[in-house]
């Protein structure tokens, strides 16, 4: 099989090529415009000079069977246009792209090509939060928190805070009835924001701080007297009286503690199956993080 992977930022070379570059069968090829990070990365990984790209033409011409797109957001829809319409099955990082437009263009791209495209929302794989799943959920609450980083509303909130408005949706038991949203804007900053998800029987809160004195991310869901705890994605605290710690095994990798690794290898299962993935529940999460984008400028307005 084989797979290319387009643009070696951290997230590819800290998440991905880890598990892409060691998985039987796969042939990996690697392309950025970087000629100096093309071949730093590809000595690193062992990859021959025949499966380095530094276009995208170049790397469409070995004849992939599926693709991994970590370029910048702003490039997104280019290059996943063109590999939809190559009929290359397609994971693409989150978000799709920042307007809306553009992602529900894609997902319609995809479907009248019945070519696979999956975003890359990985703590749905996450061992922790998918033992959460399990959990009763009458109140969930995800932060996900940074230390000095205002960051202007749209970017904010389409490549960081989608992974709360992901894992929420992911979460919540029933059809949502409810949605508010609260945030914090100063000269053009966003600083602190929450969203409050509800419907019969349970509310879910999603907060983001990037003034909290602390970068973390801890997920509670509690129902019926119980509650669980995720403390980073590594650490799961049951609490029903005294509380019990499951912490991450000292060998478990990064990777799979935080759901990247299921879910690249369940796309690479799809995809040799024959199995087309379709984005269309992915769009709904990009459709309320613009409306969650929408309610933040009217605030601001």
């Amino acid at each position: 099989m084989k797979v290319g992977c387009i643009g070696l930022g951290d997230i590819a070379q800290k998440a991905y090529l880890p598990v892409l570059a060691f998985q039987p069968g796969v042939e990996l090829h690697l392309q950025t415009r970087t000629p100096a990070t093309l071949d730093r990365v590809a000595e690193g990984l062992h990859i021959p000079p025949e499966r380095r790209h530094t276009t995208l033409d170049s790397l469409l011409a070995a004849d992939l069977d599926a693709a991994f797109v970590h370029a910048p957001t702003l490039v997104h829809p280019e290059i996943v246009t063109r590999l939809l319409e190559a009929g290359v099955p397609t994971y693409v990082d989150k978000p799709l792209a920042y307007r809306l437009e553009d992602s529900a263009r894609l997902v319609a791209l995809s479907e009248e090509r019945d070519v696979s495209l999956a975003v890359g929302f990985n703590r749905r794989h996450a061992p922790g939060y998918t033992q959460c799943a399990d959990h009763p959920r009458e109140l969930i609450l995800m932060q996900k928190n940074r230390i000095g980083l205002p960051e202007e509303p749209r970017s904010m909130i389409l490549d960081d805070f989608i992974h709360v408005v992901d894992t929420l949706r992911f979460l919540v038991p029933g059809e949502v009835d409810d949605v508010t949203v609260r945030a914090r804007v100063r000269d053009g900053l966003l600083h602190h924001l929450v969203l409050q998800l509800a419907g019969d029987g349970f509310t879910a809160l999603g907060v983001m701080n990037r003034l909290s004195g602390s970068a973390e991310e801890i997920l509670e869901v509690s129902g019926q007297d119980t509650k669980r705890q995720v403390v980073n994605l590594a650490e799961v605290v049951d609490h029903k009286g005294q509380p019990t710690v499951r912490r991450r095994g000292d060998w478990v990798p990064v990777a799979r503690q935080r759901g990247i690794e299921q879910a690249v290898l369940a796309f690479l299962d799809a995809v040799r199956a024959g199995r087309v993935l379709s984005a269309r529940d992915a769009l709904e999460t990009h459709e309320l993080c613009e409306r969650v984008v929408r309610a933040v400028q009217d605030r601001t307005a």
